[in-house]
């Protein structure tokens, strides 16, 4: 479904994967991981403000922000790190892009909560890529730290529901970021928007997606979107289905 879409912005210093994991094996103190001289949060939201797309920021609950930050070891001094920390996540084109921040009623998925038993099964263990949002349709998006690609690391990868397989992209986080509050989302998701999609996904909070049938990949859900049926489904219940079909494809 990707097409490799490249952003032509100035690319920005950004933490990558593997300085998150390299971190877990001497963990900093919250008071370490908050910059409050150069917060990342100013650039972030000078972003959301230059947004052409439609943007939601969910409220935060301090307590699980602090966590969330704890737990993935980034200053907020990184546009990562300061999403976590001020947001309980982010919508994105009413909510059909959802990414993932310290959790909140609407989107009870903090970051390192939903890679848990994906990307890493235990604290402190090193996970291989680093999920950072998804869309309604089961497409997920990760960092790659060396286990979706042995090049790359750091760029952001695509699964897509369409073919089963991760996709390069070619961005940073920063650059995913300006992609999902100004890019061509209609575009990048051309021929995957049924009619009314905007009412049917209203209904979903973070933590549900839509089950397509006839399935993504099939001809018939390619051919035509709209002669498909839909039913919102837990986003746990699309990612158990669509890598265990990956697995028996590839």
């Amino acid at each position: 479904m990707i097409r490799n879409i490249r952003i032509s912005f100035l690319t920005l210093t950004l933490i990558l994967a593997t300085g998150i994991l390299l971190a877990q094996a001497n963990p900093k103190s919250l008071d370490e991981l908050i910059n409050k001289q150069n917060p990342g949060w100013n650039l972030v939201q000078q972003w959301i403000k230059e947004g052409k797309n439609s943007i939601q920021v969910l409220e935060r609950d301090s307590l699980r922000a602090a966590n969330a930050l704890y737990q993935t070891q980034v200053t907020t001094r990184s546009p990562m790190g300061a999403i976590i920390y001020e947001t309980g996540g982010i919508f994105i084109d009413s909510g059909w892009i959802r990414i993932l921040g310290s959790g909140s009623k609407q989107f009870d998925r903090s970051i390192m909560d939903w890679n848990k038993g994906k990307s890493y099964n235990n604290a402190g263990e090193q996970p291989t890529f680093l999920l950072i949002a998804d869309d309604v349709l089961g497409g997920f998006f990760a960092i790659n730290a060396g286990g979706l690609d042995k090049t790359n690391i750091g760029k952001v990868y695509y699964f897509s529901p369409d073919n089963l397989s991760w996709e390069k992209t070619d961005m940073s986080y920063s650059d995913f970021l300006i992609f999902c509050f100004s890019g061509d989302l209609n575009k990048f998701y051309e021929n995957y928007r049924w009619e009314n999609w905007k009412k049917d996904i209203s209904l979903l909070d973070g933590t549900k997606g839509m089950s397509i049938y006839p399935f993504l990949w099939s001809k018939e859900a390619q051919a035509d979107i709209n002669k498909t049926s839909k039913k919102a489904v837990p986003i746990q219940e699309l990612w158990d289905l669509y890598f265990s079909q990956a697995k028996k494809q590839h």
